[in-house]
């Protein structure tokens, strides 16, 4: 149902964003109901040839983007979904490796506005439904579609898809998962499918996501197990399935776990894709804020890392690739996250911290940061000053890396584009 006040197709982006915001209750609100009323409704539940499916708690958007970068080279017309974004909402939709205009997720809500009747739907199950719109109507060939915070009640699962992955587990939004973490894999594992390939990059996971794969009868892949992967020294990693195996791969500028669970997805899915395709979409695969260099001197790096699994990550990556250089960091968190374990994560390669305040309900202030945090700490009222405080005090051959939030690196990336450099 419509009236007045309902945006419309011609609508700003904008106007229909306000508008999603304050229609539900809830920008959360897990449940497959709703979503998969209107799914059904509107014909939206097979909204490519194939589809991909990408859960955990950090590495969807790296394998995502792995696995978009490789199809793309293969020729394959590729949709692919993901959130939050960082700076515009146009980002969470990708078709064939380009953001699309205001105007096509206005008549994107429009369809789903127009198709969704009497029931409602959250601000995230709208912009799932209408990024499926997109790719049906758009006719690509292969979707990706990265799982919000769920799994199970998430609502990219009402959509029938043809291979799942879970990419990493770890405890976190514990106050939409809890915090046990046989639970949190059991929810993860809600998207696996009855005889279609089901995929785990975690090494080790919990019990319950096997358990579950067995239970339903999915064809389940470990890594450690069904497939794995090696550094062999020159830059160089080698992956393998059973006797299967591509040796003299390139590493990706994102985290090799995630390559290596990517390439399983994909050899899953059974889509033609060589080995050429492989190198050369490893070689060119990037996702903005994670390791994101937007400077070289001092070198700038922007990382969403905001719980302790990507934290940790992060830390062994700036160890490795600057082992002398004194490290500055610029952080700002939600108050809902494990601060006191995702900062003891960087400590040990932090030299200077400048931790800042978010706004907003989850927010949390610079002095509950500095509870955390010890040596040598500045605090700032917001990320954007905390950064310029940073870029008086740093030379040019140390490095910024700014952390802790896709809100606090959104904030930092907007400022830096507006400066034009």
């Amino acid at each position: 149902m419509t009236d007045s006040s309902t945006p419309n197709a011609t609508s700003p982006l904008s106007v229909w964003l306000e508008y999603l915001s304050n229609i539900h209750s809830s920008a959360i609100d897990l449940g497959l109901e709703r979503a998969e009323t209107v799914a059904r409704h509107a014909n939206l539940t097979h909204p490519g040839k194939k589809v991909i499916t990408v859960a955990g708690t950090n590495g969807k958007g790296s394998t995502c983007a792995i696995m978009e970068a490789i199809l793309l080279e293969a020729g394959y017309r590729v949709g692919v979904y993901s959130s939050p974004h960082l700076i515009r909402y146009n980002e969470r939709v990708r078709i064939n490796g380009k953001e699309l205009p205001d105007e096509e997720h206005s008549r994107a809500f429009d369809f789903i506005e127009k198709q969704r009747e009497q029931v409602s739907l959250s601000y995230f199950e709208y912009g799932t439904l209408a990024a499926l719109y997109l790719f049906k109507d758009y006719d690509v060939d292969v979707v990706l579609l990265e799982v919000g915070l769920g799994g199970r009640l998430d609502a990219t699962n009402v959509v029938d898809h043809d291979v799942s992955v879970i990419t990493s587990l770890a405890i976190d939004h514990v106050d939409w998962l809890g915090d046990d973490i046989n639970v949190i894999g059991f929810e993860k594992a809600g998207i696996f499918r009855s005889g279609k390939p089901a995929i785990c990059g975690q090494p080790k996971p919990p019990s319950t996501v096997p358990a579950h794969a067995d239970d339903i009868g999915a064809e389940f892949y470990q890594v450690g197990i069904q497939f794995d992967y090696k550094l062999v020294g020159d830059g160089k990693w080698r992956w393998n399935s059973g006797s299967f195996v591509v040796e003299d791969l390139p590493i990706p500028n994102l985290p090799l776990q995630n390559a290596a669970t990517a390439l399983m997805a994909l050899g899953a899915s059974e889509l033609e894709i060589s080995d050429v395709d492989v190198v050369d979409g490893l070689s060119k695969a990037t996702l903005p804020g994670r390791m994101q260099l937007i400077n070289d001197a001092p070198t700038i790096l922007l990382d969403v890392a905001h719980n302790p699994h990507s934290a940790k990550y992060l830390g062994e990556e700036l160890q490795k690739r600057y082992p002398d250089k004194t490290i500055h960091a610029v952080v700002a968190m939600l108050e809902d996250k494990d601060i006191s374990a995702t900062l003891s994560e960087l400590s040990h390669v932090v030299d200077k911290w400048y931790p800042a305040s978010l706004q907003g309900p989850r927010a949390a202030t610079a002095q509950d940061l500095c509870q955390h945090l010890s040596g040598n700490v500045q605090q700032y009222d917001d990320p954007v000053a905390a950064f310029e405080s940073a870029l008086t005090q740093v030379t040019s051959d140390e490095v910024i890396i700014v952390v802790g939030s896709f809100f606090t690196v959104g904030m930092v990336l907007e400022h830096w584009e507006s400066k034009g450099k």
